[in-house]
């Protein structure tokens, strides 16, 4: 695998860039691309991925 970064994204979903594999609770993998977006907020109709769902609707901004 190659280098994996991972942002998490103020108010909104984590960004995660580079090629991941990524397993539902059974361990079935489940299909990304090069730039994932995972929901945070739990709003998304299409979790784990973001939808947007969360504008106007979700608060955080972590810092380290």
């Amino acid at each position: 695998m190659s280098d994996v970064k991972i942002t998490i994204s103020d108010h909104g979903p984590l960004i995660v860039n580079g090629e991941i594999e990524l397993l539902d609770g059974e361990g079935k993998k489940i299909d990304t691309k090069q730039a994932t977006y995972l929901c945070r907020c739990g709003l998304s109709t299409n979790k784990p991925f973001c939808t947007g769902a969360h504008k106007d609707k979700f608060e955080s901004a972590v810092r380290a």
